[in-house]
């Protein structure tokens, strides 16, 4: 399915966040909220597990929205180990779905990778808290929630938790420590790195189906 990609800008707490927004070529499900690594180290809306769910949203008729972070690209502020960063979350699904409505209405899929994990998670549990709407699916990949966790996290039973076997950033044993926690099973890739180096088209095929199943 072809994608086409257009930039928008919504305003955080700290200011400007630039967006990336990937839009299917046909009929439309609803959309998704794409999270990227920690800002520190690279991390971005264009960081390649971050387009892979994106390509895999769209192609299920998801709009798929990549913010950056704070300090990242032309999105104002500075990092603040995912409490600033949650807030603006907060405010991007607001302002999205108010200028969105017949999105809004749909399915939405929330996901992070490795610090957007973590933001990923502190939102739904933020939206839940307020008996606002949450995702209809939450996917968390390379999960470093309890890293940067601020306050009580709850996710629903059947979150995604997809991890590489060999991750050398989030060891496996974090993951599963976080899906213990919370009762979840834990999909892992096996031989896959932290950036699943070679294993994106796995990574890939477990999105669409959980996607699918929406």
């Amino acid at each position: 399915m072809p994608v086409f990609a257009k930039n928008a800008v919504f305003q955080g707490l700290a200011g400007a966040i630039d967006c990336t927004i990937d839009w299917p070529d046909g009929p439309l499900r609803g959309w998704a909220l794409v999270l990227h690594p920690h800002p520190l180290h690279g991390g971005a809306r264009d960081n390649k597990i971050v387009t892979t769910i994106a390509r895999a949203c769209v192609q299920q008729g998801l709009v798929a929205v990549r913010p950056n972070f704070r300090g990242v690209g032309a999105s104002a502020g500075e990092f603040d180990r995912a409490v600033g960063e949650t807030a603006d979350m907060h405010e991007l699904v607001a302002q999205f779905s108010a200028a969105n409505p017949e999105l809004a209405d749909g399915k939405w899929v929330l996901a992070g990778f490795s610090f957007g994990t973590a933001v990923a998670a502190q939102l739904y549990a933020g939206l839940a808290q307020q008996r606002q709407k949450t995702p209809n699916a939450l996917i968390l990949a390379g999960t470093a929630v309890d890293r940067f966790k601020f306050r009580d996290v709850v996710v629903p039973e059947d979150t995604l938790l997809i991890h590489g076997e060999r991750d050398e950033v989030v060891p496996l044993s974090e993951s599963m420590d976080f899906a213990r926690a919370h009762g979840l099973p834990v999909v892992v890739v096996p031989d896959a790195s932290h950036f699943f180096h070679g294993r994106l088209i796995t990574l890939k095929l477990l999105l669409q189906q959980r996607l699918a199943a929406l």
